[in-house]
């Protein structure tokens, strides 16, 4: 092996104004939505615990450090052998940072010279990869890019791009954002290391990789525990139980057992968290997120473990949690008729669900208990969700984590009937309702994904009593050939319109209104996207539309007995339109707020009786 050279870089010496490849043969970028949130959720806490609105921005040079870890390159092309996903992921940051810097009047050349830079007359992003360009131009010149037909990398990338704009938080507002951004670029720290070859940088790599295994935080808190087991046969059984459930864990996806032991310790023996203030040291909360090993060896007075017996129950507690924490992610990955809600909230990206639901579960609780409980708890998330993107509230992680923290501890170990009463009185202590904000909701980039999830679970509700197949699945599929989008029953033509609307601002903030919005499949929404509203109504009642498309159309309700009796059951006042304006949107949001609060108004007592959801 030649020479090696090592450097301590900032993430703007890195970057800033210097090319990187990627080899073909290299794997795609990989990064999924836990991976993006851990790293939005690293850097920002560290700036946070630094950053005071009274400072100047030249005040971020005394801020504290972040350490990313090593990359390697190779050769004279600077070829990432190593951090490529890293550097992907911080890139698409790096944009996000510049798009809403320009939102707001700010630009920071710095920014811009490390996501892309010209040489020999050629601007091109700095991590340069062909395939890669059209999403990231798209990206950064904040225009719309439809990752269909592109490859796994692509479709990763754009996925992350929008998982940083809904994770970002909401602490570091247009004040702050500068001063994340200098931070970002000053005060993270890589170790550059460089090697003459493609074959040496490889031959680093797997040095640094494979040299010895580093014994987990899951592996080290086993080791502690069944060495304060006393009986050898007893120690024995144990250990083969715990191995059984890793295993299984395991068989879900990478960190899983680790996820499912954070998740039982805050659930249920966490008692602190971090304040989000200046200073604030690690709590509880945020010690289990880390060595939750070493927290557990530290707590075990308090957590109860003070005799042999008290470990063997300890185990043996984890054993029953990490068998409900199995059934609760694939609840969440699978649709289930028995808890619909579990997958509703995974959909939309709800990370906190395993810790809620496992919080009022006790160990000597059997299966139609639990299942119970989870259902109450599911559905409490499901309509927080709805209730706080109705009122434009985010639910990234950062900003809902103290709140729900403080929840778990609220539902610990209540009976069914216990549980019911506190998440009602929960959701009257939100201080904001679905019904008081409905007027002022909109279509917009916050609430898209909402909206798409929400005119989802409205046409399966209608579908089904109607005595229709439900279509939920099909209506959000990610992956499908025929993926649905939202569609604007009115189109984008101002100009036609102005004789109505007073301005294009007026147009748009009607136009946008949960009324004039629809769920159509792709081909077919592109296909009528130019239309006036009356052509648009022979497709809306033909088979590629459904059952709220096809109640514009006055012939939907000729012999159709079943959608009759259906509005004569409800009470939902459905009804056809020659001619959609804004007299018409209005009636027609009016009628979809009645559809939304069916099926979002808190209904603990029943669920606590029936233990169906439906």
């Amino acid at each position: 092996m030649r020479k090696i050279s090592g450097t301590e870089k900032t993430f703007k010496q890195l970057l800033q104004n210097t090319k990187y490849s990627i080899h073909y043969y290299q794997r795609e970028y990989a990064w999924q939505y836990k991976q993006v949130q851990e790293l939005v959720d690293d850097l920002t806490d560290e700036f946070l615990n630094w950053y005071d609105p009274a400072h100047d921005r030249a005040d971020v040079a005394s801020y504290g450090v972040y350490f990313m870890g090593s990359v390697v390159l190779a050769g004279r092309e600077n070829a990432i052998i190593d951090g490529q996903q890293r550097l992907s992921s911080l890139s698409l940051l790096l944009i996000y940072l510049r798009r809403r810097l320009l939102d707001l009047g700010v630009t920071i050349a710095t920014v811009d010279q490390m996501i892309f830079s010209e040489s020999f007359g050629t601007a091109s992003f700095n991590i340069s990869v062909e395939d890669r360009e059209s999403c990231l131009r798209a990206l950064n010149d904040g225009k719309d890019f439809d990752p269909e037909g592109y490859g796994e990398s692509v479709k990763n990338l754009y996925a992350r791009y929008q998982d940083i704009c809904d994770l970002f938080p909401e602490e570091i507002d247009d004040a702050a954002l500068p001063y994340f951004a200098d931070w970002l670029t000053e005060k993270v720290y890589f170790i550059e290391i460089v090697t003459e070859t493609e074959q040496d940088a490889h031959k680093v790599f797997v040095s640094m990789n494979d040299r010895g295994l580093s014994l987990t935080s899951a592996e080290m808190l086993k080791g502690y525990l069944l060495s304060e087991v006393a009986d050898d046969q007893r120690r024995e059984k144990l250990n083969d139980a715990w191995k059984a459930k890793m295993l299984a864990l395991k068989e879900l996806g990478k960190s899983e057992e680790e996820d499912c032991i954070k998740a039982w310790l805050r659930a249920k023996y966490a008692e602190s968290i971090r304040e989000n203030k200046k200073g604030a040291t690690p709590e509880d909360f945020d010690l289990i997120g880390g060595s939750f090993h070493k927290w557990v060896r530290d707590e075990h007075a308090r957590l109860g473990l003070n005799s042999s017996d008290d470990f063997d129950r300890f185990i043996e507690e984890f054993c029953k949690f990490a068998d409900i924490y199995i059934r609760l992610k694939h609840w969440e990955w699978e649709f289930s008729e028995k808890q619909p809600y579990l997958y509703y909230n995974a959909a939309l990206s709800f990370t906190l669900q395993s810790q809620l639901c496992l919080a009022p579960i006790r160990v000597e609780d059997l299966g139609e208990t639990i299942e119970r409980k989870i259902l109450l708890v599911s559905r409490f998330i499901d309509i927080l969700i709805y209730t706080r993107a109705v009122n434009y509230r985010s639910m990234d992680y950062s900003t809902i984590k103290y709140a729900m923290f403080q929840l778990t501890k609220r539902i610990r170990n209540l009976c069914v009937d216990e549980l019911a009463a506190q998440l009602g009185k929960e959701v009257a202590d939100l201080g904001m309702s679905i019904e008081g904000a409905w007027g002022d909701f909109r279509l917009n980039f916050y609430t898209k994904k909402y909206i798409r999830h929400m005119l989802a679970r409205i046409t399966d509700y209608v579908e089904r009593g109607c005595d229709q197949p439900g279509h939920y699945l099909e209506y959000v599929a990610v992956k499908s050939k025929r993926p649905f989008e939202v569609e604007h029953i009115i189109t984008d033509h101002f100009e036609w319109y102005q004789d109505e609307y007073g301005s294009r601002e007026e147009f748009e903030a009607t136009r946008n209104r949960p009324g004039n919005l629809l769920l159509l499949d792709k081909s077919t929404n592109a296909s009528i996207n130019d239309d006036r509203y009356p052509d648009k109504l022979p497709v809306y009642g033909s088979e590629k539309g459904n059952v709220l498309s096809a109640a514009l159309v006055a012939g939907s309700y000729q012999h159709n007995p079943r959608f009759l009796k259906f509005m004569g059951e409800t009470g939902f006042e459905f009804k056809p339109y020659d001619e959609f304006g804004r007299e018409q949107i209005a009636e027609r949001s009016g009628l979809v707020g009645a559809l939304v609060l069916a099926l979002w108004s808190p209904d603990f007592g029943q669920l606590a009786v029936d233990g169906l959801a439906g």
